[in-house]
């Protein structure tokens, strides 16, 4: 498993690094998390005579107290499956069911108040057409498009843009973040020839480490890694989510087709392995090279700590998994940690293998014809007059909730609400102050998963769970 990281994971460290500018300066992508991040560091070096600075540390420390004490709190009341205030149906059992409520997430409230208001809307849009409106609408069509008899949890089932700048000028700080972000610049070449060198020791090392995949499957593999790489950066720049995980079933899909089936499972799951790790530490880095960006840091130290990290966690990380393998009965259905993804895994990786006609019907039509409609709205974005233009939702942000659901999405509106109510109250103070709040409410909400893991390995576990019924 370590020698498997090590020859995917570095990979994910340059496929990117040309892009960086466009990513970070140029899209002007907010990558909530990173900026999060910087804003807790500029906040540490501050000179303490800055009034302003003054004001940000307060609000900082504040929100953060209260996002860290409200996790705290809402763990007492988790104690089972669907319990405790991240599933509290505010707008009805009936909404609840289609994931529509407010789930107390002050992460992604924090993530809201960082992101545009077009982002958030376009995540609002994405949720009312995907839960609201499609999948009622398709799971009355079951024993038409899918089989009746399938629950809709079944793989065979139901459940299988520019960014828009703010139109004012650049300010003298952002400026000066600038000209030191590109000023240390990157060698192109050592990004291709890194790519390069990492892609021919995993053309060669992987297929002796797996013989069902390939060497031609890892090159397509690497060929297609760039794009969906720049496609995952791009997202989490928008939304705050990293999806490397859908990325990598796209790819699951299509090595287990194309190897057959006597060696597509086993060569979809490597394939879908691969593809993920290049992805999501792609995508990690963009967010470190934002906390850079605005923390004037240097690129080259970023990329350098980077792979330090990724260097720790090749080795960390499989040392973690069998520790808990050998601690605890991983992969029980029956019991504790009943790790359902790798059932779920395995399962699209036989489908990949059946091929098309295992999809449910009129699943590709959809497809093209969602692809169709985002080549369309970026298109429009970019022809028609700005005033008309600014209005078309962004289809990068309305995809993420058709995977992850409504919630999310109106976590994010309501940080993009209390931003527009605070403008209006005091344009002046919001302008400064929202970054810090949103930042401590994400690390606030972020630190407590720590504790949380330890009682959980404690065996530790909250005393009341807290659901909901229909009245009788």
């Amino acid at each position: 498993m370590t020698s498997f990281l090590f020859v995917t994971s570095f990979i994910g460290l340059v496929v990117l690094v040309p892009l960086r500018k466009v990513m970070i300066i140029d899209y002007k992508l907010t990558y909530p998390s990173g900026t999060a991040t910087a804003v807790l560091i500029n906040g540490f070096h501050t000179s303490k005579g800055d009034k302003t600075a003054k004001k940000q540390i307060r609000g900082f420390i504040k929100s953060f107290c209260l996002s860290f004490f409200w996790a705290f709190f809402g763990w007492f009341y988790s104690g089972g499956d669907s319990c405790g205030f991240s599933q509290f149906p505010t707008f009805g059992l009936q909404a609840w069911k289609k994931s529509f409520f407010f789930d107390f997430s002050m992460t992604y409230v924090g993530a809201g108040m960082i992101c545009s208001h077009l982002v958030n809307l376009s995540l609002l849009f994405g949720a009312i057409l995907s839960w609201g409106i499609m999948w009622p609408l398709i799971a009355n069509l079951k024993g038409e498009w899918f089989p009746a008899t399938l629950p809709e949890s079944s793989m065979k089932s139901l459940n299988v843009a520019e960014v828009p700048g703010d139109g004012t000028k650049e300010s003298g700080s952002l400026k000066r973040e600038n000209e030191v972000f590109v000023r240390e610049s990157i060698p192109l070449w050592m990004a291709f020839v890194g790519y390069l060198f990492f892609s021919l020791v995993s053309i060669v090392a992987i297929p002796l480490m797996f013989p069902q995949l390939k060497w031609y499957f890892v090159l397509v593999a690497y060929l297609l890694a760039p794009s969906l790489s720049f496609c995952n950066a791009y997202g989490a720049g928008l939304t705050d989510m990293n999806m490397a995980y859908n990325y990598g079933k796209a790819a699951l899909f299509v090595m287990a087709a194309l190897a057959g089936e006597n060696d597509g499972v086993v060569a979809g799951m490597v394939a879908c392995g691969l593809i993920k790790s290049i992805v999501s530490v792609s995508a990690d880095l963009m967010h470190d090279f934002k906390t850079g960006h605005l923390t004037l840091t240097s690129p080259r130290s970023m990329l350098v700590a980077q792979a330090i990290g990724t260097a720790i966690g090749c080795v960390v990380a499989p040392l973690t998994f069998f520790l808990f393998y050998k601690a605890f009965d991983v992969g029980n259905p029956d019991g504790e940690y009943k790790a359902p993804y790798a059932i779920i895994y395995r399962n699209m990786a036989i489908i990949g293998v059946q091929g098309v006609s295992a999809l449910p019907h009129n699943c590709l039509e959809l497809c093209y014809g969602f692809f169709a409609f985002a080549v369309a709205a970026n298109l429009a974005r970019d022809f028609l007059p700005e005033k008309v233009g600014k209005w078309i939702p962004l289809p990068m942000a309305m995809a993420v909730p058709f995977l992850v659901g409504g919630s999310f999405a109106i976590d994010m509106c309501i940080g993009s609400f209390v931003v527009f109510v605070w403008q209006k109250v005091n344009r002046k103070k919001a302008e400064f102050m929202v970054p810090a709040v949103a930042s401590g409410l994400i690390c606030g909400d972020g630190l407590w998963i720590l504790p949380s893991s330890l009682l959980a390995l404690a065996k530790i576990r909250p005393p009341i769970c807290m659901n909901f019924t229909p009245a009788h």
